[in-house]
This record gives C-alpha cells, structure tokens and sequence, in this order.
C-alpha cells in the first residue's frame, strides 16, 4: 500500500481527512504519520513485520496510525472498538502484538492487561517519544500489511493476512472500476475493523487523492446533515444502513423530503455490499436518491472480485460481473467447473487473494485448490455473465427433501409482505426432512402464520416454503450488520 503513501504528496495542500469541524491535509498526514513511526520503532531499524494492535476511533488518527504501521515496517491489526476485551484479547493473543495504540478512551481497558504482560501500551494523545532524524525503512510490496479477523460464525475467528501487492491491487482495481478521482468526496460510516471500510471507502479515496470524511459514531440525523451540505458524492453502506436512511427520510415533511432528493442527484455513486441487499430495499432507495445501489462481491480474504458497472447496466438481486484482473469461477462440490447454468460454489484467483491464515497452515491449505483457487464457500448462479449470490454453502443452503434451496431467494420474497420488516431463514436438524425451513420474522403488524404460508404458497414452489415460523423482535447481527444465521438457529432450540 505504499503506493498510496508516496503518491500522497502529489496532493500535499489538499484535504484529505475531515472530523467534525476539523480538517487535514494530504501534508498533515505525512507527516504525522512519519513522527508516530519513528515512536513506533524506538530504537529499532525495520517492525519487520511484527503485529501491531491498534483501538483508535475513525477520522485522522486512525489513519495516521495505520500508516505509521506501515511505514514502520509492522503489521496493522484493527480492532473492533464494540467488541468485549475477551473478543479483543483472542486477537491480541493470536497475533502475538507486543504493541498496542489506543485512543484516550480506550486506554483503561487494556492498562492492567498490556503491564500484566509486558506489552507496550501507546496513546494517540500522547507526545512522541522519538529521534526525529531516523530514517524509516524501505518497505517492500511483498511484505505482509494488514491481519483482519473472520466473524467466526461457525469456529473461532482466523487472522486473515494481506500483503501491500494485495491491498494495492484490490484499490487500484477499484478506483479504475469505479472511477475515483482526486474530485470525490465520500462519508465513511462503517466500522474500521472489516475490509468494506478499510478498503473501499478510506484506502480508495485517499490513494486516489480524494477526501475521506468520519462521524464519531453512526446517526441517521447527522448523515444527513452532512449530505445536505453537498460535499459528498461517493457513498459506501451496508443494506441494514439504507434501511436505516430509509426510515429515516420517511419521518421527513414533504419540503425535507423534496430537498434529500434534489441533493441525492448530485451523488455519482451509491453502493452497498456486505450482505444481501433486498430488491425491497434497492427500488425504495431508487425512488428516494434516483440511483440504482451498485452492488458488488468480496469478503476479508479477497477484498471485491465481482461488481455491477460503473457504467452499463446494475441488475437488481445480482452482484455484477468479475473485475478486472480477478479470475472467477463456479465448482461442483468436487471442484470441477459446475454445468452451464448451474449452482456453484465461487472459486477466485487474482492479486487479490490474501496470503495465507495467520500461523495457520493447515486452514490456509485447505480453502485453496490444488491448482491455487481460493474456496469461497459462496454459492452463485451465473445469468448471461452476471453472478447470482445464493448464499453460503454452509448456512444459506438448505439441503431439505432432497432439494438444495437458497434461503437468500425465501428471504427476498418473504421481504415483500406488507406485515414483514425484517426475516432470515435458515435450515435446522430434521430426522424427516435433513434440515427443516424455518424463518424467524420481525413484523410491523400482527401477522397469521398460516396465512402467511398460504400468501408464499403462492409466490414460490411448496417445497421452498418454511416449516416453521417464530416472531422477534429484531435479528442477531454482527457488527457490519450482517445477520449471524448461526445464532438464528440457536432461537428454533
């Protein structure tokens, strides 16, 4: 990624980080992100890829940390700032980060634990301890950059390792995709932990020279605020955030209303990703903004492989075509290249593609082929060179009477009930059936479940349609807002 830090002084003056009132320029953050490497290294040469943990809040911290990293020679290790310590602490302890770097705020709850074990213990605020005349090291693409942690839904979380030639290629890849330029201005609202924000939204527009605006925290009112003023055109967000804004615009009078639209027109682009984005969710935003959502592919060991155009035609329910430079592919269980036509688990190869599992041969080894295809464990059909998500091999296929079903395909119709808010669907252990359909369903109004049963008996084959419903009052979530279908099954125990 260091790409992105040399070019960065060809927009020295300009501004590349906005919090709040404040604002930062390209200059600022060389700079800044120069002095906190040297602290980093002490007295040492190169970090030579050795982990280093860091808790900061967004906006121009949490980038100047990231970078200092980098060009310190370490390996950065977002942490979640939701997560309880003991989910902090596996990361901490798998990693092995003899160096943590916390906001203020955060320090308390690692103090005891980084003296306990001797771990060096940083504070954003604090002043820099450093010879300001060392010389950082020269860091070489092949090097490994970053670690980002799986969501170990279904066993403990992997360490997922990119190098600087990975990340470069998953962002040189997207801004020609999707034609950043130093122009744009995005609004980062996503949590810094997970590839959509790290990637899509800050790497990209900073290494396209453009500017990357934070809030502290995610509040419908104040994304909004922010859009009223024009500055932004480039927005990124998970489908639970649009539904949000959806929400949201709807409590609005018809002046308010009116004046979201007009400024919504001045946007280039809107794209939502990390799960399933309902049609539902993709028209209503269509009416509300006048964009149609670019969806895409990817997950933390591939950054994006497959997206909807810039240009040409975005296909509601489909995440687009293969982006340049990714190989993608559709395997039968026996990883031979599925029938025409035909389900199959997405197999990539590219740049791209992480290096390996962190201290974790044995996984690394068996989620690529033989012949070097990364296993995604996704399912997809692919329609006249568009991909279609069916879900994953492991929780949104339901293997039930013989039939493999898509449980994403049940949601999206079950989505379109009028009483029906939110839903996931999922398949548990059935003597009779292998797995049994159930849904578990937010609802707005007092629904009959037999004659929601007789209502999707009619949008869909008998044999898709759930056995069993239970009403919740919302759904378990992750913190990027996908649904943890792992947990859902635990509800129908």
């Amino acid at each position: 990624m260091f790409q992105c830090i040399e070019q960065a002084t060809e927009f020295a003056d300009k501004t590349a980080i906005v919090c709040g009132k404040d604002s930062y320029t390209y200059q600022m953050l060389i700079q800044e992100s120069g002095l906190f490497a040297k602290h980093l290294l002490q007295e040492e040469p190169d970090l030579l890829e050795a982990p280093v943990a860091f808790m900061v809040n967004p906006g121009f911290n949490y980038v100047k940390v990231q970078w200092a990293i980098w060009r310190a020679g370490g390996i950065a290790v977002p942490l979640c700032l939701t997560y309880p310590f003991p989910s902090l602490q596996y990361v901490l302890e798998d990693t092995g980060a003899s160096v943590i770097v916390v906001s203020p705020e955060f320090e308390s709850i690692f103090a005891a634990y980084a003296q306990e074990r001797g771990i060096r213990l940083l504070v954003t605020n604090q002043q820099p301890d450093l010879n300001a005349n060392r010389v950082l090291p020269v860091i070489e693409n092949s090097r490994r950059a970053m670690i980002l942690y799986t969501s170990g839904t279904t066993n403990l979380p992997k360490g997922v390792v990119t190098t600087h030639a990975n990340i470069e290629s998953q962002v040189t890849t997207l801004i020609k995709a999707w034609d950043w330029s130093s122009a744009d201005s995005t609004l980062c609202v996503l949590p810094l932990h997970h590839v959509h924000g790290i990637i899509n939204v800050v790497c990209c527009s900073l290494y396209a020279g453009a500017t990357c605006e934070f809030i502290p925290e995610f509040s419908k009112e104040l994304i909004f605020d922010i859009f009223s003023t024009g500055r932004i055109n480039v927005f990124m967000a998970v489908p639970t955030v649009y539904y949000k804004l959806i929400t949201h615009w709807e409590t609005l009078d018809e002046v308010d209303k009116t004046a979201v639209k007009s400024i919504f027109r001045h946007f280039r682009l809107m794209v939502c990703g990390s799960a399933a984005l309902p049609v539902t969710i993709l028209e209503k935003w269509k009416q509300i903004s006048g964009h149609i959502l670019l969806e895409r592919y990817g997950m933390t060991e591939i950054g994006m492989a497959i997206s909807n155009p810039y240009q040409g035609e975005r296909r509601a329910g489909f995440v687009g075509l293969p982006l340049p430079g990714v190989s993608v592919r559709l395997a039968d269980e026996n990883y031979q290249d599925a029938p025409i036509d035909q389900p199959g688990e997405i197999l990539i190869k590219g740049p791209n593609v992480f290096l390996e599992y962190w201290k974790k041969p044995e996984a690394t080894r068996l989620t690529f082929t033989e012949d070097g295809w990364f296993k995604t464990g996704d399912v997809a059909i692919a329609e006249n060179g568009y991909f279609r998500i069916l879900g994953r091999n492991s929780v949104d296929i339901i293997k039930s009477g013989g039939y493999k079903i898509s449980a994403l395909e049940i949601e999206e119709v079950l989505r379109t009930h009028t009483g029906i808010t939110d839903c996931a669907v999922v398949g548990i252990d059935n003597e009779e059936w292998g797995e049994l359909i159930v849904a578990a369903i937010v609802v707005n109004k007092t629904i009959d479940t037999k004659e929601l049963d007789t209502w999707l008996r009619t949008k869909m084959a008998a044999y898709k349609t759930p056995r069993k419903y239970l009403l919740v009052n919302e759904l378990p979530r992750n913190a990027m807002g996908k649904v943890v279908k792992n947990e859902v099954k635990q509800l129908f125990v």
